[in-house]
């Protein structure tokens, strides 16, 4: 497949890294411009953004809200059948206040008014570790699960398979709607379970507490935490 990434933070780049192993074909842009990919560590080819929309199958938008939703004019340029897959997180904290998420809409939901056409959420309930060091092959015992919500069934399908060729168990969560059952402070954000305690996960999400939670976890962070302690706070506030 090709795909196509805008963003090379570590979510983004880490994507490069595993798909461009596994075969694909991949370029990665910046929005600001090229210039800005040098001496970034992704793989695959550095494009312009106007360019990384072109010829492809998929794009991965691995960006802060504040800057997909300036994004439209490039977003049109795609072709219908492209599927847009959203990597990102709302965190008041970093973003400017979305009026709309406070009030409750699904940050996906948002994401896709802003840009015109429905994304897949995906990649966005992992940390950047997760998915650069701990994935499995296929069938291979201690797999962790991946939450994906999209309203294209087919869509959603294509964008499974791609979490299972990167070394996750793809777990359905519905549509675009029902994707803040991964968002930051529900038990299935960065909290490291396998397919089944993924599903209980998602099912045990409380849609009023996790903004509350996701703000509570940050004022628990020290110096010199590893990854494995952060993985451990979230499943702790979390209830993961």
């Amino acid at each position: 497949m090709k795909f196509g990434i805008i963003g090379a933070g570590p979510i983004g780049a880490t994507l490069s890294h595993k798909l461009h192993g596994t075969g694909h074909a991949v370029k990665v842009a910046d929005v600001r411009s090229v210039d800005h990919l040098k001496n970034k560590d992704f793989s695959g080819q550095a494009v312009p953004v106007e360019e990384v929309v072109k010829d492809i199958d998929v794009l991965i938008l691995s960006l802060p809200l504040f800057v997909i939703e300036n994004l439209k004019p490039i977003i049109d340029q795609l072709e219908k059948d492209v599927i847009v897959v959203d990597t990102s997180n709302y965190y008041p904290f970093r973003d400017p206040q979305v009026k709309e998420i406070e009030e409750g809409m699904p940050e996906s939901v948002w994401v896709s008014k802003q840009i015109g056409r429905d994304v897949v959420k995906a990649f966005n309930s992992q940390l950047a570790y997760t998915l650069a060091e701990r994935g499995k092959a296929e069938h291979e015992p201690g797999r962790i699960g991946m939450a994906v919500s999209g309203n294209d069934a087919d869509q959603k399908a294509t964008v499974m398979q791609i979490v299972n060729e990167v070394g996750f168990d793809p777990v359905d969560n519905g549509t675009l709607e029902n994707s803040w059952r991964h968002h930051p402070g529900t038990p299935a954000y960065c909290t490291e379970l396998s397919q089944g305690d993924l599903r209980d996960a998602l099912e045990r999400a409380d849609k009023d507490a996790a903004p509350k939670q996701r703000d509570e976890v940050g004022k628990h962070f020290k110096p010199g935490m590893t990854h494995d302690d952060v993985v451990q706070l979230n499943r702790q506030l979390y209830k993961g």
